[in-house]
């Protein structure tokens, strides 16, 4: 079978030194689909120029951490602290999960708010993800596939990396940290697959969340090499390192810079034709319904 490539930037709206990377890297380079946050600083100056690009492929990049809510806080007490904002990250958010701490009553309405937004301003939504994979937690997926399925959305992303031969090389303190973080989500992705096929939703293969921040040349070529037929996800994270990038607490900043180079590269298009990997995007249908199987 042949294999086929979604490259997908996280992060569109959250700056405009973002933006400008994940547009560059469009125009200039191998990717071809972005998420897209429905209440960052910087989501109505990309919803703007993504008028613009309709080869570009957007998804909503659902929030319920790191940010503000879209509903008003009094509506969704349980998501937020007492300055009215989400959580800080996912760690404490899944730890209020487990411990029953979360409405998710609440995260419904949050979430439809959001894909409700976005849609409402124009946006057609090829895919659904999450910030920082919160909806990694099957009740919450089940929610965020229950949402792909009410509004037409064809895909929702599985956080889960299986293992590869660049994947199992944890020869980094950060990358051994990053892949045990993802092989612990096996079990909680095994669960999320069965739920999306009973929304008939799809979820494509999914490379780049071990390589998180730490993406080289080097890396992706042995990501490519190692793909499995059908239809697999590249999550990457490029943008501009600028003032506000700084200001907003993420801690990735000069590897957004690099990624941007490493996807606009002629090497890495040569890599592609190589290995003969087509691009697509996610919304490309007929391809997705073919192609897609499922690790049980």
């Amino acid at each position: 079978m042949q294999r086929h490539l979604v490259v997908n930037a996280d992060d569109l709206g959250l700056t405009v030194g973002v933006n400008d990377g994940i547009f560059d890297a469009h125009d200039h380079g191998i990717l071809t689909s972005a998420s897209l946050f429905a209440g960052a600083p910087a989501t109505a100056d990309a919803i703007e120029r993504a008028r613009r690009l309709p080869s570009l492929g957007l998804g909503a990049h659902l929030a319920l951490v790191d940010g503000s809510p879209t509903l008003p806080p009094r509506l969704v007490p349980t998501l937020v602290e007492d300055d009215g904002r989400f959580r800080r990250s996912w760690r404490p958010f899944i730890v209020a999960c487990l411990r029953g701490r979360v409405s998710l009553a609440e995260v419904e309405l949050e979430l439809t708010a959001q894909v409700e937004q976005l849609r409402n301003a124009g946006v057609t939504l090829t895919h659904l993800d999450a910030h920082k994979h919160v909806h990694a937690y099957p009740p919450v997926f089940a929610i965020v596939a229950r949402l792909a399925g009410r509004f037409g959305i064809p895909v929702v992303r599985v956080p889960y990396e299986r293992w590869s031969p660049t994947s199992g090389d944890v020869r980094s303190r950060g990358l051994a940290l990053q892949a045990l973080l993802n092989a612990a989500m096996r079990p909680w992705a095994r669960r999320n697959y069965r739920t999306a096929a009973s929304h008939h939703v799809r979820t494509p293969h999914f490379v780049g969340r071990i390589h998180t921040g730490m993406l080289g040349a080097e890396a992706l070529a042995g990501l490519v090499r190692a793909l499995p037929p059908g239809v697999t996800e590249l999550m990457v994270h490029p943008g501009y390192r600028d003032d506000e990038l700084e200001r907003s607490g993420t801690r990735l900043l000069e590897s957004r810079q690099k990624e941007l180079d490493l996807l606009c590269r002629l090497e890495t298009r040569a890599l592609l034709m190589g290995e003969r990997v087509d691009l697509l995007r996610h919304d490309l249908t007929h391809v997705l319904k073919r192609s897609l199987r499922h690790v049980s």
